[in-house]
């Protein structure tokens, strides 16, 4: 077994609220100069500028995985994570079609860049990446799973679009295996509240939209081998 460092819930600059130099690269190295081990890329429906991301994590010796953080039709942001990129880049395309579709406006949201493996701009999405798309937070897990991919809902204690915030409970019938958790401080409450978090693996990531915001590697996750399959399988609690 293995102790891996990580940050699995990144931001890059095609995520409107992303900051300019939340580059691929940039991402990569800063997460190698904290000392992490894994790291993913997950922004907002959308994977495209995980082709970037991988290279540049690969350069750094760093574990990467592709990813996005989803928008359900409930404002519920749930992340999901892949071990290859084909899938992440399959699911992007699934999820692009149910995305609602309002133009992207840079002076109000940001600016949504693409980055080529050179860390160079080599496109703009048009269309406004935050919005809610057409897929429901019940089968989601279903859905993820199909593209052989876990997903988990993204911090469950904050007060806005999160599953404990917009639902007001989480499922009983819910079957993730993982939840994060921004303030790890909130975790006894919230366990006592919502009981079925007391069988999840809970994990605290930065969901950072700013490289000094990437997570310092104080936080470990147990994984069977060093690779993007085991953090997923970590994720599925499959030991």
């Amino acid at each position: 077994m293995y102790e891996l460092t990580y940050d699995l819930h990144l931001h890059s600059c095609l995520s409107p609220c992303g900051d300019d130099d939340m580059t691929p690269a940039n991402i990569a190295g800063m997460s190698a100069l904290k000392g992490l081990d894994v790291v993913a890329l997950t922004d907002h429906n959308s994977s495209k500028n995980c082709p970037a991301f991988l290279a540049a994590a690969e350069e750094y010796g760093l574990i990467a995985l592709p990813g996005m953080e989803v928008n359900t039709s409930e404002e519920v942001h749930a992340v999901c994570l892949f071990a290859e990129l084909k899938a992440a880049l399959e699911f992007d395309a699934y999820v692009y079609e149910r995305l609602m579709k309002f133009p992207n406006r840079e002076e109000i949201f940001g600016k949504q860049q693409i980055y080529n493996e050179r860390d160079e701009i080599c496109g703009t999405e048009p269309n406004l990446l935050i919005n809610a798309a057409e897929l429901s937070f019940e089968g989601l897990w279903e859905l993820v799973r199909s593209y052989d991919g876990v997903m988990f809902p993204a911090h469950v204690d904050k007060g806005a679009n999160s599953l404990i915030a917009n639902l007001g409970f989480i499922p009983p019938d819910s079957r993730f295996k993982t939840a994060e958790v921004k303030d790890m401080k909130k975790l006894h409450g919230l366990k006592r509240k919502h009981p079925y978090l007391e069988t999840c693996r809970i994990i605290s990531n930065s969901d950072a939209h700013y490289l000094e915001h990437i997570n310092e590697p104080g936080l470990t996750l147990p994984v069977r081998e060093r690779s993007a399959r085991g953090v997923v399988d970590a994720l599925l609690k499959e030991f």
